[in-house]
């Protein structure tokens, strides 16, 4: 007796992994909400319970790469006992890891227009995930600080985690070496260095991720 085939479940995820394989496989990006459903075999409506457009699922991606990340570091019973410079840290090789195991995506997301502030607009969300996460971290430690003279701004701070990220994903797209282990060397390096700034301790790591930059520089060129 034959059994029942079972029913997929077309939920967020099922319909971004579709999205993911189709534009790999077709090498370029559905024309229509109507033409991707079609040949993912996803009613539109299905669709339309998650997303409004092909645009707005463009952006939803970056945020799942987030989301799914957070997700995988509260499950680390430690997490919440980490600094805010680990939490920072764990955050972005975390993103990383989750960046390198969606690679072929991602680069080719980065490469879809000719203007690279055009590949950015479906940055935007995530631009949110991560500034918001930043300035939770710094809210944490002006708490601990007893003067308004000495306490962070957090917009300042935000914005900075957030043009961090933007060079560390521009240095992991570049990044030649094995197990992107330069990348590791870079996020070490600059999260440090931004914590260090804000923290007003000595600039040896300033200077330090200078010749690491200038290195690679010279190494590319």
């Amino acid at each position: 007796m034959a059994t029942a085939k079972k029913k997929q479940i077309i939920n967020k995820d099922h319909i971004i992994a579709k999205y993911i394989d189709y534009v790999l496989e077709e090498d370029g990006y559905p024309k229509s909400v109507y033409k991707f459903c079609k040949e993912v075999k996803v009613k539109e409506e299905e669709f339309y319970k998650f997303f409004n457009s092909l645009e707005s699922l463009n952006k939803s991606i970056w945020s799942t790469f987030f989301s799914t990340t957070l997700t995988a570091m509260d499950n680390n019973k430690d997490f919440e006992s980490f600094s805010s410079r680990d939490k920072m840290l764990t955050l972005f090789y975390s993103m990383f890891e989750m960046l390198t195991l969606n690679r072929s995506y991602v680069l080719f997301a980065l490469d879809r227009y000719d203007m690279p502030l055009k590949n950015l607009e479906q940055l935007k969300d995530l631009r949110v995930h991560i500034k918001n996460f930043a300035a939770e971290l710094i809210e944490i430690d002006n708490e601990e600080k007893t003067t308004k003279l000495i306490k962070n701004p957090v917009s300042v701070f935000s914005e900075g985690a957030w043009l961090q990220f933007l060079f560390l994903l521009n240095f992991w797209k570049n990044d030649e070496s094995i197990g992107f282990e330069k990348t590791d060397v870079a996020i070490e390096k600059s999260v440090n260095t931004i914590f260090d700034l804000f923290d007003s301790t000595p600039l040896d790591n300033v200077l330090d991720f200078g010749k690491f930059l200038w290195k690679e520089k010279i190494m590319r060129n």
